[in-house]
């Protein structure tokens, strides 16, 4: 069989790109010019094609080994590769563990650096800076808005909130927003507004009292779900900074104690209006990981949430460098 190179496939735009992959108890190789992931099954081995073409993050989980050769075909392919434990999460990175959020990038000389030159011309002004944690604050809370009101996949799984309650607490967010005057009220303002939205979810689903726990601290699904689906974000999150340019560290909102911090800020953008709702639905119904997994991920994509982050960093770097000018 003729060998296919990654520099033959058709080129994918990220943003339209459809494949995360969760993998785990396997091997990652090159066969036949294809990426591959091989499980065992007593004496047979099995492979599996990776469309890497079409793939934005990889998170390669519990007993699993990637060779020297399938790690260069993913780079040519733009992917990002993520080292975590089991079920998804924590993440880590080949030399740095318990780092919350870290990824292997592709390395390639051709990144593009008009964004980057955009974001750092306002970056280093403080006042500019509050503006993009705002900008952000705000593309969220549309973007929540539109999810939970109208989506309609959530709708059918029994999350159907009250349009009064959510246009009411989003109305007094954005309000309460734009009175900020400083990245750390604006911080304690999200932390109150994501515990009503934790309420709101599970009064919506019937599911009961909710506290939100800090990570591998709890047993309850909906806390390991949301703990689950919040890494897939970031590997969105994480690809979509890669394929602008923008590094990790040049954060808006989270970035004071977090090197990685920018990848929760852009995160941030789809994590309650998906993956909060997902997670309780597959709480409720009683779903195993890999169902949530695939919740999830059809969420994610059919909300188009890759593309929705790439277009909000580039609009924010656009608008606020035009302001420092």
């Amino acid at each position: 069989m003729e060998s296919i190179s990654s520099s033959d496939l058709k080129s994918i735009l990220h943003s339209k790109r459809a494949n995360i992959y969760y993998l785990e108890h396997c091997r990652v190789l090159v066969n036949g010019g294809r990426v591959e992931y091989v499980t065992d099954e007593g004496k047979q081995s099995l492979y599996w094609n990776i469309p890497i073409a079409n793939t934005t993050s990889i998170l390669l989980g519990t007993g699993t080994s990637i060779t020297q050769a399938a790690m260069r075909e993913l780079a040519k392919a733009g992917v990002l590769v993520g080292f975590c434990g089991g079920g998804g999460t924590p993440l880590f990175s080949a030399n740095d563990v318990d780092v919350e959020v870290s990824w292997l990038n592709p390395q390639s000389e051709y990144r593009p650096t008009q964004y980057l030159q955009d974001w750092v011309s306002f970056w280093f002004d403080e006042g500019l800076r509050l503006e993009a944690a705002k900008r952000f604050q705000k593309l969220r809370l549309r973007f929540l808005s539109g999810n939970w009101l109208n989506n309609k996949k959530i709708h059918d799984q029994g999350f159907v909130v009250s349009r009064e309650k959510i246009e009411e607490l989003i109305e007094n967010a954005m309000t309460e927003i734009d009175k900020k005057g400083s990245s750390i009220d604006l911080l304690t303002a999200e932390a109150r507004l994501t515990k009503k939205l934790y309420q709101l979810a599970a009064d919506t689903m019937k599911y009961g009292e909710f506290t939100r726990s800090k990570r591998g601290e709890s047993i309850d699904p909906a806390n390991r779900f949301l703990d689950h689906g919040n890494y897939l974000a970031y590997g969105l999150g994480a690809t979509a900074t890669w394929v602008l340019g923008i590094p990790h560290g040049l954060a808006v909102l989270h970035g004071k104690t977090r090197r990685g911090g920018l990848v929760f800020d852009v995160a941030d953008l789809v994590k309650d209006a998906l993956v909060l709702p997902t997670a309780f639905i597959a709480a409720v119904h009683g779903d195993s990981e890999q169902v949530f997994r695939q919740r999830c991920i059809q969420q994610l994509t059919q909300a188009e949430a890759l593309d929705f982050m790439i277009k909000s960093l580039q609009q924010i770097a656009q608008d606020l460098s035009r302001v420092k000018a």
